[in-house]
């Protein structure tokens, strides 16, 4: 039998210092397992009949390096450059896993090129767990511990790189960061099955989980035998390019795409008939051309697309975003006159997109064919014909021929298997990590739950919860960013979602920093990580290193109404103050008709006291309540309140601003 060790076990690891770590593997039942290492730890054990075997052996204080040596059989492994020190999970979605070189140009890091050229810290180091989702627990992840470097670190998360960096300049020991996050995934994707049945709406997609288990092998199966294309070994800035996806076939003007589906857009494809899907989608339209617009230079609008795109008119190439961060911004590409002397122009746009939503999705007005010279244009929003020629599964695309209408012809499934699946990322990207010693976890994600923010904090706790018994290593600690101010639209309260982590934050063990200060409302992943990653860093020295630093804005304590205004008392609420956005304070107040208005505020040691004179009967505060309401309370460490209601009131009332 093979010996399989786990890929989280690497030349260059951090071992948890001081502790009992745990260290497994599978070989032949029955052989003798031995580990020895430089500071002189030894044990042994045998295979049993299962083919796993488990030790555990104590590490040292902070130092090295190290080595550990591993005999299993005849068969030896040497583990070199070990370190033993602090070692940190870090998960969640897309601001957890937005990288120090950003994804430029429209989501960047503050100082982004002065941190990556400065990251020389060969005693921090990094391993990112690759995208994977499964349907059942899996025993490996591919993953490998790198020191940071300025050409690590600049691919590397950087929320988790700030917090890794400010560890270790105030605690001057080795720092190990495993990363493991997913752009727009939800918590439930996260949760492992046996936590998640506790919820009613879940019970049904695991128990399709369990039943579907033969056809979702036979589609892995069926995927396999496809041509591959793959990009792991790419350089990150380059990863996306020089792709080839069936381009001269799929932008031909004589094509025959009549057999293709049809979808409306602009739209995200996991609308349509595609459903949970991440790969690369071909688009076609027919656009027959004006008087007024035949012969002469134009533009192609497009509005977003997410992610990447390649756009051909008449087959032939004429713009295209090829690096990762592009979802937000809009495609406008130059058609040349010589295209447009024909009655009709084929438009076809290749999108690939690799996490989340994907497709041409923005504005209907924005896609259009319009003359730059005046005011002439056509709408191209509608009815567009598609077809999907890759799907892509752990940074690796499995190519479907679009000739053969290959895409029709796979295996039905009767579930969607995705990254946003319940319990998939838990399955591939967190159990492969347990129980790997860590003395605690930072957490980024609930922008994905922002639909559903009365169920989050259950949910979110039951997933620490099932962490934390996974690991068997007791209420480690679990620190997290309340999600920023972002404008989601009308339909989502994202202030209801905050209010579910600012809850959640009484659960053991756990804190949650405040980031409605250094939010971007028309950005969902803001720049200012430093910031996030220094704040989640002074939680963990503060609670867990001793360390006297502030880590917590005030936290409103309780409520008293007196006379015709509400005092509120906090805790934290050292020097506290107030920052008003233009003139306003971002406090509202209403009585029994339940109409908030906005309030005048007066802040006497502890208390803030909340009035309006059109309100002689006060019942309610609220505070930063509003999808990109932004932070105006303060204490004098800089440190922002967290948005909150004193009230339970549904619907939402209503809300007036004078």
């Amino acid at each position: 039998m093979k010996i399989e060790i786990p890929a989280i076990f690497s030349n260059n690891m951090v071992l948890q210092q001081k502790s009992n770590v745990p260290f497994w593997g599978k070989a032949a039942p029955g052989l003798q397992v031995t580990l020895k290492t430089s500071w002189g730890a030894a044990e042994e054990t045998l295979v049993k009949p299962d083919s796993s075997f488990m030790l555990n052996f104590k590490t040292p204080k902070a130092g090295g390096p190290h080595t550990v040596d591993l005999q299993i059989g005849d068969t030896a492994i040497h583990y070199s450059n070990v370190l033993t020190g602090e070692v940190w999970l870090c998960s969640g979605q897309s601001n957890m896993e937005m990288p120090l070189m950003g994804w430029p140009p429209g989501d960047t890091i503050t100082n982004s090129d002065y941190e990556i050229r400065n990251a020389n810290y060969p005693l921090i180091r990094f391993a990112t767990v690759q995208h994977a989702f499964s349907n059942e627990k899996q025993f490996n992840c591919v993953t490998a511990w790198q020191e940071c470097t300025p050409q690590t670190a600049e691919t590397f998360s950087a929320t988790a790189y700030f917090f890794g960096k400010k560890l270790f300049k105030e605690l001057n020991v080795p720092i190990g960061l495993i990363h493991s996050s997913w752009g727009g995934t939800p918590v439930e994707a996260w949760t492992g099955a046996e936590y998640l049945s506790q919820f009613e709406k879940y019970k049904p997609v695991i128990e399709k989980l369990n039943t579907a288990y033969a056809e979702l092998e036979q589609y892995k199966l069926w995927l396999s035998s496809h041509p591959v294309i793959d990009v792991r070994t790419k350089d990150a800035a380059e990863k996306w390019k020089g792709l080839d996806f069936f381009d001269a076939k799929c932008s031909a003007v004589d094509l025959d795409d009549s057999a293709w589906q049809e979808i409306n857009l602009p739209a995200l494809w996991e609308t349509s008939g595609v459903g949970n899907f991440d790969g690369v989608i071909w688009f076609r339209k027919t656009i027959a051309l004006p008087d007024t617009l035949k012969g002469k230079d134009l533009i192609l609008s497009l509005g977003t697309i997410d992610d990447i795109d390649r756009t051909y008119v008449n087959g032939i190439l004429v713009g295209a975003h090829e690096t990762d961060g592009q979802w937000q911004t809009e495609r406008m590409y130059k058609i040349p006159a010589a295209l447009t002397t024909v009655n009709e122009i084929k438009i076809a746009v290749r999108v690939l997109d690799m996490r989340g939503g994907g497709g041409i999705f923005g504005d209907a007005a924005k896609m259009k064919l319009l003359s730059p010279h005046n005011s002439d244009f056509i709408s191209i929003a509608g009815n567009w014909k598609y077809m999907p020629v890759a799907e892509y599964r752990e940074d690796q695309f499995y190519l479907l021929d679009p000739e053969q209408n290959e895409y029709s012809r796979r295996p039905l499934l009767s579930i969607d298997l995705s990254a946003l699946t319940p319990t998939s990322l838990y399955n591939a990207m967190i159990h492969p990590l347990i129980p790997f010693a860590i003395k605690g976890v930072i957490w980024y994600q609930g922008e994905s739950n922002t639909d559903m923010p009365e169920l989050y904090q259950s949910l979110f706790t039951t997933m620490i919860s099932n962490w934390r018994k996974e690991w068997a290593q007791g209420d480690f600690p679990f620190y997290y960013a309340q999600i920023a101010p972002y404008n989601y639209g009308s339909i989502t309260h994202s202030e209801r979602l905050r209010e579910a982590q600012l809850k959640a934050s009484s659960f053991k063990n756990t804190g949650m920093i405040v980031t409605l200060d250094i939010g971007n409302p028309v950005n969902i992943h803001p720049a200012n990580k430093k910031d996030v990653g220094d704040r989640l860093a002074n939680y963990a020295l503060a609670k867990d290193y001793d360390k006297d630093v502030p880590f917590s804005g005030p936290v409103l304590k309780k409520m008293k109404v007196s006379k015709n205004k509400i005092e509120l008392s906090f805790d934290h609420s050292e020097f506290m103050h107030i920052k008003t956005i233009s003139g306003k304070n971002n406090f509202t107040i209403a009585g029994q008709d339940r109409i908030f208005r906005d309030a005048e505020i007066e802040i006497k040691d502890d208390k803030v006291i909340v009035f309006n004179a059109d309100v002689p009967k006060p019942e309610a505060v609220r505070y930063a309540w509003s999808n990109t309401a932004e932070a105006t309370l303060f204490n004098g460490y800089g440190l922002p309140a967290s948005s909150f209601r004193t009230d339970d009131w549904e619907p939402h009332p209503q809300s007036l601003s004078f």
